[in-house]
């Protein structure tokens, strides 16, 4: 107990003493004082070099080789603002965080939605500077940004008004979410086209299930639909117009914002999913496997056995050795005749707020405001996310660009996380950038583009992404778990064990005796607060 105790508390030294050295930029002369030093526009930003502490966290241990990134070498060298970085793991990083909010005294500038969200930006807001005022006077890039995107904008607007931290999109992001995956070997073993409603979807679900369909000599291992945790996949939904069923569990069709899982069109799903269970075509074992029992399914070494899943590309890592066996298919039509798909117009989770925020301990805004401004170019944009010119990308004499094939023995994601920041931090490609960049259409992001122009064009407005006041935060979170608890389980009975019908109207009296009504005016609250788009 003594070791423990002596080794919990060194370590509270040195977390505490690694905060003192994040303190950065409190000695920094301003810019508004420091006379002819800071140019408004054009290079370099300061005549006299100045420096900035910036923090940013990587996932697990993927180090900080992205600060050798040249494009951002080549800004200090233009801009004369120098960038000490300090770069930590994800791992331990909620217990850092903690006592780095509750030391009061953070770095200059924030980098990536990692590093703080909501919850904490909210909790600490006098921390962190409005940034309305400096995006006017000094972003000329960012504001152009959020007039093409007005999304960049609304995603970063908190419940007073203002922004306290700025957004971002990744270039040649799909805007279609998980895609319906089906074994394409398996239906030309069986003579089966590509199902387009729901009857043809079921016959291809009815074929699996009573063929020999991975041809490995026994009729009985195929499994037409598989899956995992307390909620079926949420492309069962989609044929019933319930998409982006996230977190918030609101829908929005044609305009018509509702809570799906007290719709009528959740009952309809239900009762569709209920049949399926009833003929054998969703494994029994679903709501008690574990993922890795799941995994050993779709990658069991003999033949798959799984013959329909909901993936971001036929080649997913879920697939293994057998992804080149997938094929992805357009959305089914429902019982309207009508075709749905989970996604963004702007790109599926590619407009991100947190991902540059500027603390009230930065004693130059107007320097970090200028600096955080050349990254919004679309050039430095994708040399942030796959890494520079001349290493990860090539840049041809046509305007075009190209990714680089990796290096023997590293994967491409190795490259681009080691040489960028990939995810995180503030990026925008600007209206037709992406149409100049070449991306392989046979394997990874360049895969997953071509296989999204197939359902695009089924793609609903996904319920936005709002910054809630920590009073709603506290209310929604309690809301939620035990909203959720009652759906999940009643959806898994539902599906195992029938009795939707008898069982609905008490079913939604018992969401409203929980809070439903409150969840939902805190969430449309919320949504009506936003910027009109």
């Amino acid at each position: 107990m003594k070791k423990v105790y002596f080794f919990g508390f060194a370590a509270v030294l040195l977390i505490i003493t690694s905060i003192t050295v994040w303190s950065g930029g409190g000695s920094q002369p301003s810019a508004a004082g420091a006379g002819t030093n800071f140019n408004p526009t054009g290079m370099p930003i300061v005549n006299t070099p100045v420096e900035l502490t910036a923090l940013t966290v990587r996932h697990a241990n993927m180090g900080e080789s992205f600060i050798n990134n040249t494009w951002m070498v080549e800004l200090e060298r233009r801009s004369n603002v120098r960038i000490n970085w300090q770069v930590f793991s994800s791992v331990g990083w909620e217990e850092r965080k903690a006592i780095l909010l509750a030391s009061g005294n953070l770095p200059d500038i924030i980098i990536g939605s990692i590093v703080f969200n909501d919850t904490d930006i909210m909790g600490n807001l006098d921390m962190f500077l409005p940034l309305d005022d400096l995006i006017n006077q000094h972003m000329p890039r960012y504001r152009a940004a959020m007039q093409a995107i007005p999304a960049l904008r609304s995603i970063a607007t908190f419940p007073d008004g203002r922004m306290y931290s700025m957004s971002r999109n990744l270039p040649n992001w799909s805007t279609v979410a998980n895609q319906p995956i089906i074994n394409g070997t398996w239906l030309d073993r069986l003579g089966l086209g590509i199902p387009s409603n729901l009857d043809e979807f079921v016959a291809v679900l009815r074929a699996f299930r009573d063929n020999d369909a991975n041809g490995n000599g026994n009729p009985n291992d195929e499994f037409p639909i598989s899956f995992t945790g307390e909620r079926i996949p949420a492309g069962l939904l989609e044929p019933f117009g319930i998409t982006n069923s996230s977190a918030s569990q609101m829908s929005i069709i044609d305009g018509r914002v509702f809570h799906w899982p007290s719709s009528p069109e959740y009952r309809d799903a239900i009762r569709w999913v209920r049949q399926l269970w009833v003929e054998g075509l969703i494994d029994p074992e679903s709501y008690t496997q574990s993922s890795a029992m799941l995994l050993g399914k779709h990658q069991n070494p003999e033949a798959p056995q799984v013959g329909v899943a909901w993936a971001w590309t036929p080649l997913s890592g879920t697939f293994g050795q057998w992804g080149f066996q997938n094929i992805a298919i357009p959305p089914i039509a429902g019982p309207t005749g009508r075709r749905y798909a989970s996604g963004d117009h702007n790109g599926f989770l590619s407009i991100m707020r947190n991902e540059a925020l500027i603390t009230i301990f930065c004693s130059m805004p107007e320097v970090a405001a200028r600096y955080l401004d050349e990254w919004y170019e679309s050039e430095a944009s994708i040399q942030n996310l796959w890494g520079p010119i001349g290493i990860s990308i090539t840049k041809h004499d046509d305007g075009t660009y190209s990714l680089n094939s990796p290096p023997p023995g590293m994967s491409a994601s190795d490259m681009y996380w080691g040489n960028s920041l990939r995810d995180f931090g503030p990026k925008f490609i600007e209206p037709g950038f992406s149409d100049r960049i070449r991306l392989d259409p046979t394997s990874g992001d360049g895969l997953k583009m071509e296989i999204a122009r197939m359902a695009e064009a089924y793609v609903m407005e996904p319920f936005p992404n709002i910054i809630f006041s920590p009073r709603e935060m506290e209310e929604l979170a309690a809301l939620t778990v035990d909203l959720n608890s009652l759906i999940n389980q009643t959806q898994a009975r539902w599906v195992t064990q029938g009795g939707i019908d008898n069982e609905w109207d008490n079913y939604i009296r018992q969401l409203n005796a929980i809070g439903l009504q409150r969840y939902i005016a805190i969430l449309m609250d919320g949504y009506n607060r936003l910027p009109r788009r």
